[in-house]
Formats: structure tokens, sequence, C-alpha cells
């Protein structure tokens, strides 16, 4: 009997933007997502002042992320400080955003 080959994976690299002070996206208010960084969502609209809210439009960037541009209009340095301790991100994702940007790991020390 032939054996049927095995499939392989690859991960795609993780996108991790080279300078966070160029995450201009909104702290608060209302967002909404285009259907690249947020295909699932019937309705891709986040409150970014509910917290969860937050945390989960968050996740679905990093995960759907194909470039650092995709950050940029939609990330911002202080929310993202704020919520990085929380974020539920695969642990590849999370060393390569610390890896590139100690700062992530402080505020985790911090909390």
């Amino acid at each position: 009997m032939d054996e049927m080959p095995r499939q392989t994976y690859v991960l795609r690299p993780v996108v991790v933007p080279e300078d966070l002070s160029r995450l201009h996206g909104p702290g608060e208010g209302k967002i909404t997502l285009p259907q690249q960084l947020c295909w699932s969502k019937r309705v891709p609209e986040f409150d970014l002042g509910d917290e969860d809210q937050a945390l989960e439009m968050y996740e679905l960037v990093l995960d759907a992320a194909r470039s650092p541009e995709d950050f940029a209009g939609y990330f911002n340095e202080e929310l993202l400080a704020r919520l990085w301790p929380e974020l539920d991100l695969a642990p590849r994702v999370k060393q390569a955003w610390e890896d590139r940007h100690p700062s992530l790991t402080r505020v985790l020390a911090a909390a």
C-alpha cells in the first residue's frame, strides 16, 4: 500500500513593526477594521473603551497582520502597552514582539 505523503505546514512569519512610536491609531472610541484584518466578524467594529473589545481587536490584528503597516492606523502605543499583559497570543508571537520591543517585557514585570 502506498503511503500518503505527509503534509507539512509552514507558519507564516510574525509581523512586528520596527518602532512602536509609529503606532498612531486611536486610544479610545470606536474603530472599524477592514476585512483583511477582521474577516471573522460580521460587524468589525470595536469600542476601545471596553477592555474586552479592545483585547479582541488587538488579538485579531496581531494574528491577521501581513505587514507592519497593518498596525500603524489601528494600534496605539499607549493602549498596546496597557493591554499587553492581558493579550492572549501564541507564544511565538508574544516572543517576537518582546524580543523586538523589550519595553513590553518591562510592562509585564510591572503588572
